[in-house]
């Protein structure tokens, strides 16, 4: 058992009668042991989503073997999916620009094993952050920019993904809005977190708005990129009572902590293969 091999499946497809129980008996006629399945079936889009996490104990086929046997089921199901082992955790970049309270959290979570990620570089357009950087002895690479350099900028950030084999870039408070091209060029592979509850107060200084409409709850949203400010599809969101005895500045504070609970949330399930996109929105298979 403990030389047993661990894989994710994540899987959707048009949602028909019998989807689930065909990828089922396809894992166990090769002698996939499943340890654990979720599933959901969206009656808007039609669309089913499963995650199946399964070892490899019992396996009668080579890996390759396997995945051919996926591939020939995936083709009359319209079925996508992802396969990886589990201990394969995908390489994470991570862009801060002056606060480091995000930062500061997916170091710790990290570091103590709550994220199955590997951190491999700290990006920033400042240099607040590199002695924190340097500490956890992950490499810092300053990239300053203009409105003038922008284009030049993102084209080094994405040279550095290149080069470090990157899965996931986390904007985390990373305060520059991204050009419509490297957006596209990122659709699903980078999650933002805004320090609101989305679709309120996008854009900036949302704890001044949201003082401003006197709200009675304060939040933060980690998202996916997209061209469209704010508007990613949402994957986890953290919020908090207040009242009108509340200033910016408490509000701020409290902020604070809500952004990195939902961006740390947000990356685990991404990393764990539990999201899958489905339009404007997600699943959430937990």
């Amino acid at each position: 058992m403990s030389s047993a091999s661990h894989y994710i499946l994540t899987w959707q497809c048009p949602d028909n009668s019998g989807v689930l129980a065909k990828v089922s008996q396809s894992l166990f006629s090769h002698g996939a042991f499943i340890t654990e399945t979720s599933q959901y079936s969206d009656p808007y889009s039609e669309t089913f989503f499963s995650r199946i996490a399964f070892d490899d104990r019992n396996l009668t086929v080579s890996s390759r073997e396997f995945v051919a046997a996926l591939d020939e089921l995936a083709k009359p199901l319209a079925m996508q999916y992802q396969l990886r082992k589990r201990d394969d955790v995908p390489n994470i970049l991570i862009a801060v620009s002056k606060d480091d309270h995000c930062l500061v959290s997916l170091l710790t979570k990290w570091k103590s094993g709550v994220l199955p990620i590997n951190i491999v570089g700290v990006i920033s357009n400042h240099q607040n952050c590199q002695a924190l950087s340097e500490w956890h002895n992950i490499p810092f690479f300053y990239l300053p920019v203009t409105a003038e350099t922008k284009r030049q900028q993102e084209a080094q950030i994405t040279a550095l993904m290149t080069e470090l084999k990157v899965d996931l870039l986390v904007l985390a408070r990373y305060m520059q809005i991204l050009s419509d091209d490297f957006c596209q060029q990122l659709s699903g592979r980078a999650i933002n977190i805004h320090h609101s509850f989305l679709p309120s107060f996008k854009g900036a200084r949302p704890y001044h708005q949201a003082h401003a409409r006197g709200v009675k709850v304060i939040g933060a949203t980690a998202h996916y990129v997209t061209a469209h400010l704010d508007e990613g599809p949402i994957i986890a969101q953290e919020v908090k009572p207040i009242n009108h005895t509340f200033t910016i500045e408490q509000m701020v504070h409290m902020g604070h902590d809500l952004e990195a609970t939902a961006l740390s949330h947000a990356v685990r399930l991404h990393a764990e293969q539990r999201v899958c996109l489905n339009g404007d929105k997600t699943v959430i298979l937990a």
